[in-house]
C-alpha cells in the first residue's frame, strides 16, 4: 500500500457489508475530521442491509408498506439529510460515499456530474451502455434507472453519494415510489448482463471516479475508519 499524499490522493476504503446507521455516523465523523485537516478526503464503498431512506424531499407515503410489514420484512427506514426523495439500499447494490472538499472540484454540480460519468464509464467497462443526458439525475440504461445520486454538502464538504444496482433483489423497489417518480423502471447489471462481483465493480468505480476528478486513488483498510 502506497503512502497517501493528501494533496493528490483520495483514500478509498472497501467497507463490505455495513450497517446503515453506523455508516451514516462514520460519514459525519469523517466529514468533521476532513474539514479540520485531521483526515484525508475519503471514498467509502460498501453494501448495506435492507433499508429505505428518505431524503429531504422524501414523503412517507412513497413507501408503500405499513410499519408492521416493514418490520416483518426486516427493512429499516431512515429519514436523512441528503437531497432527493426515497430510495432503497441493500445487499448486491454498490453504495459509494465520497467525503470530499467540493470547492476543489468547482462545486456540488461538478461532483454530481463526476459521479454520473464514473458510473457510466464503469458500466461501459463491463459491457453495459448507460446514459445520463436528458434524464433525471442518475444513470439510466434506456428508460430504466440503474444508478441513483443523493448528496449533502455542508460547509464545502460532501456526504452521502451514489448507489448502483449490481445484483440486488429488485423486488424491494416495488414497495416504494423510487426517487418520487411513479411508474419508474429499475434495473441492475445482473438483469442486463450476468452477475458481477461487487468488489470488482467497486474497483472500477474507484478508478473512474478518481480519474474523473483529477485525483489518484489510494486504497486503505477499513480498520483505519474505526
Amino acid at each position: 500500500m502506497k503512502t497517501l499524499n493528501k494533496a493528490k490522493d483520495i483514500r478509498v476504503v472497501w467497507m463490505g457489508e455495513s450497517d446503515f446507521q453506523e455508516t451514516w455516523d462514520l460519514q459525519k465523523r469523517l466529514s468533521d475530521q476532513i474539514a479540520k485537516g485531521e483526515a484525508p478526503e475519503t471514498i467509502l464503498l460498501l453494501e448495506h442491509n435492507n433499508v429505505y431512506t428518505l431524503g429531504r424531499r422524501g414523503k412517507r407515503e412513497d413507501i408503500l408498506l405499513q410499519n408492521a410489514e416493514l418490520d416483518a420484512m426486516g427493512i429499516e427506514v431512515h429519514q436523512i439529510d441528503r437531497g432527493g426523495e426515497v430510495t432503497y439500499h441493500g445487499p448486491g447494490q454498490l453504495v459509494g460515499y465520497p467525503i470530499l472538499d467540493v470547492r476543489k472540484l468547482g462545486g456540488p454540480l461538478r461532483l454530481v456530474c463526476a459521479l454520473q460519468n464514473a458510473m457510466i464509464s464503469s458500466l461501459s467497462d463491463f459491457g453495459i451502455s448507460a446514459i445520463c443526458e436528458n434524464k433525471p439525475t442518475g444513470v439510466w440504461v434506456q428508460d430504466a434507472k440503474i444508478g441513483a445520486i443523493g448528496l449533502r454538502v455542508s460547509k464545502g464538504f460532501s456526504t452521502h453519494g451514489f448507489a448502483l444496482n449490481v445484483s440486488p433483489d429488485l423486488r424491494f423497489f416495488e414497495h416504494i415510489v423510487p426517487c418520487g417518480m411513479p411508474g419508474i423502471t429499475v434495473t441492475s447489471m445482473e438483469k442486463l448482463l450476468t452477475k458481477v462481483d461487487l468488489v470488482d465493480f467497486a474497483r472500477a468505480i474507484s478508478k473512474n471516479l478518481t480519474k474523473e476528478i483529477g485525483r489518484q486513488e489510494c486504497w486503505a483498510d477499513k480498520t483505519d475508519m474505526v
